[in-house]
Parts: structure tokens; C-alpha cells; sequence
């Protein structure tokens, strides 16, 4: 079996719970080392405490991916520290559903700074070190709402099928220097993203739905896992999945 895991330096935005967390805690025991990236600065010191405790290699550096410097910043210390950055998951993201006539502006502001230019901040980021070696692999994260629209979810199905775009052109650029690129689209996953959903009707709505069918968060993991494991050669360039009992 391909181990292609063991010893990649993986940076994880996102990291201070749900699907990054879980996702930095499998890479981990499979021998990563993972440098995490959240707002919660607690959460990822507490989480690169148990993994370092563990016998893993871990760091935490707080790290808001509406910030250009911070997510520079992040990726920077990653290469510092450990000489190089193999993996990039772009994982931070928000959901804040509504109906456009409620005209959330301003979440709708927060959805683009987060899902797309924290994005594009992570992969400006990591692709002149990766560049420079020939070698990388970066991981957009996307959503079901990314390959089709849902009720009240038009904003944030605009920002995760700008990341599907976003993707493949990363992808056909940097086919020269040897970068992988895969986006992930999850369905219905338990974390915390629909906590962030301001209108209590559609997040007590949306929660209802998910709770019924949501998948837990390792399932993520091993698809994060599972693109970073093929070989060199291979690449994995879109995984989309869903509970089997999620009928949208």
C-alpha cells in the first residue's frame, strides 16, 4: 500500500474544530506533520497539544483567513519551521443561509471574504514556495452547494462554485510545475458551520435536516487523506460526497 502520507508537511485552515480538526488529528496519526490555522487560538493550541502529547507533530498559529498577512504569515512559519509546505487544505469556511430578499449583506460580504479570497489568500500563499521545489499539493474545499443550488443558500452556492472554478484553473496553471490541486464537496458532515447561520428559521430548519442524516466529520479526513496518499503522479482532482441517506 502507498504511504504517501508520512512526513508531508500539511497546513490546515479551519483547523479548531469539525472537518479540520478531524482531518489534522487522521494526517496526524498517519504520520503528517500539521500545521493548523484558526481564529480560536485556544482550540488549535489545545489540539497541537494532544497530538504533540500523542507523539505526532503538530503547531498552532492563530490565523484569520480574511487576512492576507495572517494566512502569508501561516504558511511562512510552516516552511520556517519545518523547511517546506507539501500540502495545502483551504478548509475555512461559513454558512450563514437566508433568503436574498432578507438581503444579509453584510454576511453575504463575510462568505466571499472567507470561502473565496481566504481561498485565493491560502493559495498565494503556498504556491511560490511549492513552485520553487516543483512539488505540492493544494486542497479547496467546496460543497454539495457547490455542483447545484439549495433553498436560501444562493450566496454561498455562488462563493463554493466560485472555489470548483477557482480549482480547475489552479489546476490547468500549474500542470507545469507539478502542483496537484483537488477540490473536496461535502454533503451533510456534523460540525459546527450551520451554529453560524444567523436567521434562527433557516439554521433551526437546516439543523433539523442534517441532524437526521449527517455523516461525521472523519469522513472528510479520509477523503482529504485518500487524495494526499495516491502517488505523485496521480492526481486526484475532485472528490464529491454525500451521506447515503441524503437525497439532495
Amino acid at each position: 500500500m502507498t504511504d504517501n502520507i508520512q512526513g508531508k508537511v500539511v497546513v490546515i485552515t479551519g483547523a479548531s474544530s469539525g472537518n479540520g480538526e478531524a482531518t489534522a488529528r487522521h494526517l496526524a496519526e498517519r504520520g503528517a506533520i500539521v500545521v493548523l490555522g484558526a481564529r480560536r487560538k485556544e482550540r488549535i493550541e489545545k489540539l497541537a497539544a494532544d497530538l504533540t502529547a500523542a507523539g505526532h507533530k503538530a503547531m498552532a498559529i492563530e490565523t484569520d483567513v480574511t487576512d492576507r498577512e495572517q494566512v502569508s504569515r501561516l504558511v511562512d512559519t510552516a516552511v520556517e519551521s519545518f523547511g517546506r509546505i507539501d500540502v495545502l487544505l483551504n478548509n475555512a469556511g461559513l454558512m450563514p443561509l437566508a433568503p436574498m430578499e432578507r438581503r444579509k449583506v453584510d454576511e453575504w460580504d463575510t462568505m466571499i471574504d472567507v470561502n473565496l479570497k481566504g481561498t485565493l489568500y491560502g493559495i498565494a500563499a503556498a504556491l511560490p514556495h511549492m513552485q520553487a521545489k516543483k512539488s505540492g499539493h493544494i486542497i479547496n474545499v467546496s460543497s454539495v452547494y457547490g455542483h447545484k443550488l439549495g433553498p436560501d443558500a444562493t450566496v454561498y452556492c455562488a462563493t463554493k462554485f466560485g472555489v470548483r472554478a477557482l480549482s480547475e484553473g489552479l489546476r490547468q496553471e500549474m500542470t507545469p510545475y507539478n502542483i496537484r490541486t483537488t477540490v473536496i464537496s461535502p454533503g451533510a458532515v456534523a460540525t459546527e458551520l450551520l451554529d453560524r447561520i444567523g436567521e434562527q428559521d433557516i439554521r433551526e430548519q437546516t439543523q433539523d435536516f442534517v441532524s437526521k442524516i449527517a455523516i461525521p466529520a472523519e469522513s472528510f479526513a479520509r477523503m482529504v487523506a485518500f487524495a494526499v496518499n495516491e502517488p505523485e503522479d496521480v492526481d486526484v482532482n475532485e472528490i464529491l460526497f454525500r451521506p447515503t441517506a441524503q437525497p439532495i
